[in-house]
């Protein structure tokens, strides 16, 4: 991969407790690359001290707020649209996915457009593992993504993705789901486009302090990855 401004987009909500040493660990990861780094805080209406957290005084730092709670999904379009660079990665504010696990995407995105973490390519580096019933869940959820909106891909909602600037603002452009399974969508439209997107195995570890409710924001899901194969096989078909 070229050098070039690299933005890392961080949605946070809630994330009064884990921002702090996350954009720690972002901005010395920074300090020792040989590109340049923008780093977009998203808030998304927290109701905790989120805000202020992020306010560090480092000049690499971009602070945006929803004013309301939107949504993962939301802040990740809003992060994308307001960012200048030549690459966007997307993480987690609890950096489940180690930072360092950059350059495996990085050198994914040699011979593709996007390049997506994944926990389920290599198991084995997956360090901290969710409960047995979050697992089966995910399961299932990928088998009906699979059936439903992007074959061929083992996990679809890591939150580590790294895409080449342009592609990803032309895609988020029309992303429409506000919710967790906005990574359904994006990568449904990139295949569509014909956007080669790579799957690489990371390093991941769960952390119990997870904002996913493990029903309501399943059934959530579920019910946005349905909507939005409905809604773009409308357009398919020319009917709107």
């Amino acid at each position: 991969m070229k050098d070039g401004l690299l933005s890392v987009i961080v949605p946070a909500y809630n994330e009064a407790e884990r921002l702090g040493p996350t954009l720690e660990k972002i901005l010395a990861w920074a300090n020792l690359q040989q590109f340049a780094t923008e780093v977009l805080v998203v808030d998304d209406g927290s109701t905790d001290d989120t805000l202020n957290v992020a306010q560090l005084p480092d000049p690499r730092i971009r602070v945006l707020s929803n004013g309301t709670n939107r949504g993962k999904g939301y802040s990740v379009r809003h992060g994308v649209l307001e960012s200048r660079g030549d690459y966007i990665l997307f993480s987690d504010a609890d950096l489940s996915t180690p930072i360092g696990e950059y350059s495996r995407l990085a050198s994914a995105l040699a011979f593709s457009n996007i390049a997506i973490g994944s926990r389920a390519v290599d198991r084995s580096k997956v360090t901290q593992r969710q409960p047995l019933y979050r697992e089966a869940m995910g399961r299932t959820f990928n088998r009906i993504v699979q059936v439903l909106a992007v074959g061929g891909i083992s996990d679809t909602q890591c939150g580590f993705k790294l895409f080449e600037g342009s592609v990803a603002r032309e895609l988020f452009a029309d992303v429409t789901v506000e919710g967790f399974a906005f990574d359904v969508e994006v990568l449904f439209l990139a295949r569509k486009r014909g956007f080669k997107v790579v799957e690489v195995p990371v390093l991941w570890a769960n952390d119990e302090r997870t904002h996913v409710h493990a029903v309501y924001h399943s059934l959530a899901m579920l019910r946005d990855v349905a909507l939005l194969r409905w809604r773009h096989s409308r357009f398919q078909n020319g009917r709107t």
